[in-house]
């Protein structure tokens, strides 16, 4: 028996340190790849060019539009996935029957799971024609076709850990409220939302976080013009759909390939930010009920 626990032990140990050896492993080598390009170009010039025509002659390395796409894509699907995500959790938590939760929780669950290509296919299939001919635009692929696709994907995602966080706030606290005269809309409003406020702010930047490293959806519904942005209703290029894109028509070791490689670095220092504030807060939400560090 204690062999079997010793062997079980060493096991899980070995996956666990598993994972931290590919993460290295991954740093390691965007690191090596991308680094190469700051030789060329300069670290700000890279990041802040308005140009990115990596197969010209000269070349321009500029990622501010891919940036500058990813962010108004990302920005725009917040606004909505956040009052979607958020307010379904209140539903379910706060206002749905046993027998709604039991159907809803695991359907938005579902959601969760589906495969982005599945949603970029929709979108640039069925979506985009209709904002085309409904909003009278040129093209129907756009920064708001994929905010909005990209909302659809994140709204699991902040359901499911709001969801979690709302049911952690103490039963006492919205017994307390109704006791004082409070109603049902002002004991969500002034207790119940603000006692799950770090969770919630967990979710929304862990939905983010979706948003930002999404390649397939983006690809698909954007329309690829890697120029910067001056409103949602025109096509832009994320940094994931440029990888994607053109890392296969790249020559091995050439200018361009460290480029792709830069960005994915950047990719992963903006992801990283985002779930080290995420994790930070979700230990200040833990600390704040006592349930530990």
């Amino acid at each position: 028996m204690i062999k079997k626990e010793k062997i079980y032990k060493y096991l899980f140990a070995s996956l666990a340190f598993a994972s931290l050896v590919f993460l290295v492993g991954i740093t390691i080598v965007l690191f090596k790849e991308g680094l190469p390009i700051f030789k060329e170009v300069g670290f700000f010039e890279f990041l802040g060019g308005k140009y990115w025509y990596p197969t010209y002659e000269p070349a321009d390395f500029g990622i501010l539009p891919l940036v500058l796409g990813s962010f108004a894509v990302t920005g725009g699907a917040l606004f909505i996935c956040v009052p979607l995500g958020v307010g379904s959790a209140l539903y379910i938590n706060e206002i749905a029957s046993q027998r709604q939760k039991t159907i809803l929780k695991p359907l938005i669950e579902i959601l969760a799971g589906v495969p982005s290509i599945v949603y970029g296919f929709f979108g640039m299939v069925v979506v985009a024609p209709f904002l085309q001919k409904a909003l009278g635009l040129p093209v129907g692929q756009t920064a708001f076709t994929g905010s909005l696709m990209l909302g659809i994907m994140a709204t699991p995602t902040v359901c499911s850990i709001s969801e979690d966080a709302l049911s952690f706030v103490p039963k006492s606290f919205r017994y307390a409220s109704f006791a004082t005269g409070a109603n049902r809309w002002q004991t969500l409003t002034k207790v119940i939302i603000p006692s799950a406020g770090s969770g919630i702010s967990t979710a929304i930047i862990l939905g983010m976080s979706r948003a930002v490293g999404e390649t397939m959806t983006v690809l698909m519904v954007t329309g690829g013009a890697a120029v910067i942005p001056h409103t949602l209703f025109q096509p832009v290029r994320t940094m994931t759909a440029t990888i994607a894109a053109e890392m296969g028509e790249t020559v091995l070791g050439s200018s361009h390939y460290h480029a792709l490689f830069a960005i994915g670095l950047i990719l992963f220092f903006i992801t990283l930010v985002f779930n080290i504030i995420a994790e930070l807060i979700s230990r200040r939400f833990r600390i704040k009920l006592g349930l530990g560090r």
